[in-house]
């Protein structure tokens, strides 16, 4: 990575011409070979890139940087404040906590949460249009389909309703209720579901996990 702060003003020239004039800006060389020219705001967006596969020309006071398609990103330098290049290595990557993934087999070990004496028969139960996430069996052993989300919305609930309806085709399950699991679900969520039977269960990420002595608290 080389990092360069300097006083620059930038022209792109391509399928459109755009220009900043000249001020401070930070200037971002990665090992990819993208370039990015950044302010001091507007938060993570830079004002103008040039993204890989391209190549960086360095001139006396000026850079240019060049794709195959003839697009270019000219960088005029007025004056250099630091010019400073680290060696990163390889990332990892980003680990998220919290997600659908996680949720599903946290539910799967405790779904007793869903109720006193409900048993779990598979997760990623499979149906002609994909798997439900868990299906379960209630106290009197009925069948009861769990859709899971970090964040309920319309989607989920209209996925969950394609999953019963195939599900309830098959003798062997039928009648197979619904579960639209989420530890958020909006309000049109909730009013589409309960309308459609579906039961709602705002889930608690942390007490799945064990970290809060309390009940689990659904809703």
């Amino acid at each position: 990575m080389r990092l360069v702060v300097a006083r620059c003003s930038v022209d792109y020239v391509g399928r459109l011409t755009a220009h900043l004039p000249s001020a401070v800006r930070l200037l971002m060389v990665k090992a990819d070979g993208s370039v990015l020219v950044h302010s001091d705001g507007g938060s993570y967006k830079p004002l103008n890139w040039m993204s890989p596969p391209c190549w960086l020309i360095e001139e006396p006071g000026r850079w240019v940087v060049q794709n195959k398609a003839g697009e270019q990103l000219q960088i005029a330098l007025e004056e250099v404040l630091t010019d400073v290049r680290h060696e990163f290595g390889v990332d990892p990557g980003l680990t998220k906590d919290g997600v659908e993934s996680h949720l599903q087999v946290l539910l799967a070990e405790h779904v007793a949460t869903l109720g006193h004496g409900w048993s779990l028969v598979r997760r990623e139960f499979p149906t002609p249009i994909g798997p439900v996430d868990l299906m379960c069996r209630d106290a009197d052993g009925r069948s009861v389909a769990v859709e899971i989300k970090r964040r309920g919305e319309i989607d989920g609930v209209e996925q969950l309703t394609r999953y019963l309806e195939l599900l309830n085709r098959d003798p062997l399950l039928a009648p197979v209720q619904g579960i639209f699991a989420a530890q958020q679900i909006k309000p049109q969520a909730r009013t589409l579901a309960e309308d459609r039977g579906i039961r709602c269960v705002v889930l608690d990420y942390d007490i799945l996990r064990g970290l809060d002595s309390g009940e689990f608290r659904l809703f």
